[in-house]
């Protein structure tokens, strides 16, 4: 999504379902929000082979004066209406707030909204909470929430999160802090969105002001515990701590965030305490980071899997026994291993197990029970290629040297294939060029598949089954399936969780079947705090959750 890192896709563009992974602001597409290559990554390090989950980091046991946050992309805008990427989340979540909020156990609670109700199928009504200011000083009203929702739904703003509001019929004010929002069908998730940029609220009066600079200079007229400080380009963001705020107050005065686009410096940083922290460790740094007395690295549940995204069905990938047969011959553990840094988990699941939370035993079994092996089995997958008559044929992956989990995973498709019989040749694409293949039909010409990784953006595994309905964005191999798709509305039309997961199984089945995606592995959070800090959530919620208000003393 942004340049020079990799796209960070994420489900939808207006009109269609499906992800993007966007590369610059003016895309019109919800899509980049979940699908990812992930931040770039080099060196050499040798790699652990195993790690653990932990809930979270210690609590912070007094307040600081301030602390250096590295990313490792400098964000375009920090407009909320285009705040699909890494970079821009990590550092918005703490000055911008939603009318829900997204925990750090990744569960949904009320966030600007005291509370949501659900009066009938087609009705949301929030309920605002009283006396909440603005960083200007300004307290925040109905008004507020319609223009800040209505900005997401105005076509001239080519807004990321636009397919949400699709199924949108109207937003209006019902109350001097009350505000209905009227849906065309029943949308299960619709409401989980609110919790996400989607759902964020900002000053009327504050953003009319900014006009066109909104979002790269001046205030976010926001209502987050960090107010925006000064914005050094090519540099720096600061936060500075917002007294007015509603909320738990900020344990840190301050919060410099340092663009660090070179992998190697990133984690050199942390290492000498330049930074003091950083979500999205380079994978070939984990066991450096892990061996070093400089701080600590932990992963939490980050909602994302690795995929082999097929492009192209019209030659011999359009046989779903040349898909089976390089999914057999794919040596998953390796990958994790190298790609990965040790720190992820082999799957044949599309969708990741914590994505499945709300769901009964019965059903989560039911939705992993019946999927495919992962296991390696190389002789079937040579009989599949035989028996296919795709012995010999040609297949093109791409590649990039954007990071490993892009360029290893490339790199073991092309072993899996040359074992089984097939001709696989790597076309390696610039990183800054990368994004061309989420949002450009041409970049894709010739390419057979690509890695892609995908995240979540709210907890429910519709999320990512979504991409396989005839027209979803991230359907770059045009597949169409009238069952499939009727089976995607009547879940998307579902509120009780369970009943919905239900069908969702019975999704996730059927996708799994069709091999669209060849699923390799889950993979965690990964975030490294040095020895004077800690209070940072380990999981994937830092996305559209204040996490840096929690930030303070280790001792």
């Amino acid at each position: 999504m942004t340049t020079p890192p990799p796209p960070c896709t994420s489900r939808r563009r207006r009109g269609v379902r499906g992800g993007f992974a966007a590369a610059t602001a003016a895309l019109s597409s919800f899509a980049l929000l979940a699908a990812c290559a992930g931040p770039p990554r080099s060196g050499a390090d040798t790699p652990g082979t195993s790690f653990a989950l932990s809930p979270g980091t210690p609590r912070a046991r007094g307040n600081i004066d301030s602390f250096t946050w590295a990313v490792y992309a400098e964000p375009p805008t920090l407009d909320y209406t285009v705040a699909f990427d890494y970079p821009q989340n990590t550092i918005l979540s703490n000055v911008c707030e939603s009318l829900m909020r997204w925990t750090p156990g990744l569960t949904t609670e009320p966030g600007l909204a005291r509370k949501a109700s659900n009066p009938d199928p087609t009705t949301w009504v929030y309920d605002l909470r009283l006396g909440v200011r603005f960083h200007d000083g300004k307290e925040m009203t109905a008004d507020d929430v319609v223009f800040s929702l209505g900005r997401q739904m105005n076509p001239d703003n080519a807004a990321a999160w636009a397919q949400v509001f699709q199924n949108v019929a109207s937003v209006e004010k019902t109350g001097p802090l009350q505000v209905t929002v009227k849906l065309k069908k029943a949308d299960s998730q619709f409401p989980q969105y609110m919790a996400t940029a989607a759902g964020v609220v900002a000053s009327k009066a504050g953003v009319e002001a900014a006009g066109r600079d909104y979002g790269t200079s001046g205030g976010l007229a926001c209502t987050g515990p960090f107010e925006l400080g000064t914005w050094n380009k090519g540099q720096s963001i600061e936060l500075d701590r917002f007294d007015g705020y509603w909320g738990t107050k900020a344990k840190s005065g301050t919060v410099v965030f340092r663009f660090l686009t070179d992998p190697s410096a990133r984690t050199n940083a942390l290492l000498s305490g330049e930074a003091d922290g950083g979500y999205l460790i380079p994978t070939e740094s984990y066991a450096r980071l892990r061996n070093s007395d400089a701080g600590t690295l932990y992963f939490g549940e980050g909602l994302s899997t690795v995929n082999v995204n097929i492009t192209d069905m019209q030659g011999p990938l359009g046989d779903i026994r040349v898909r089976r047969a390089l999914s057999l011959a794919l040596d998953r553990s390796g990958f994790v291993k190298a790609g990965l840094g040790g720190a992820g988990t082999v799957t044949n699941s599309l969708t990741t197990r914590a994505a499945w939370a709300e769901s009964s035993e019965q059903t989560r079994k039911a939705a992993f029970d019946s999927l495919p092996p992962a296991t390696q089995d190389i002789e079937k997958a040579k009989a599949l290629i035989k028996e296919a008559g795709a012995t010999g044929r040609t297949l093109t992956v791409a590649t990039s040297s954007i990071g490993q989990d892009v360029s290893l995973l490339a790199t073991a498709v092309q072993a899996a294939g040359t074992r089984i019989g097939l001709r696989i040749q790597l076309k390696t694409i610039a990183p800054n060029a990368f994004t061309a293949l989420f949002t450009d039909p041409k970049a894709r010409e010739g390419i057979d598949m690509f890695p892609l990784t995908y995240y979540d953006s709210i907890t429910d595994p519709l999320d990512l089954l979504t991409n396989f309905k005839t027209g979803a964005y991230l359907n770059f191999a045009g597949f169409s399936d009238k069952a499939y798709d009727k089976l995607i509305d009547r879940a998307t039309a579902v509120y009780h969780p369970d009943r919905r997961l239900q069908l969702e199984a019975e999704l996730q089945k059927r996708a799994a079947e069709q091999l669209l995606w060849i699923p390799v592995a889950e993979w965690p959070t990964a975030v490294f705090l040095n020895e004077r800090i800690t209070g940072a959530p380990t999981t994937i919620s830092y996305m559209y959750y204040p996490w840096a208000a929690d930030v303070g003393a280790a001792t």
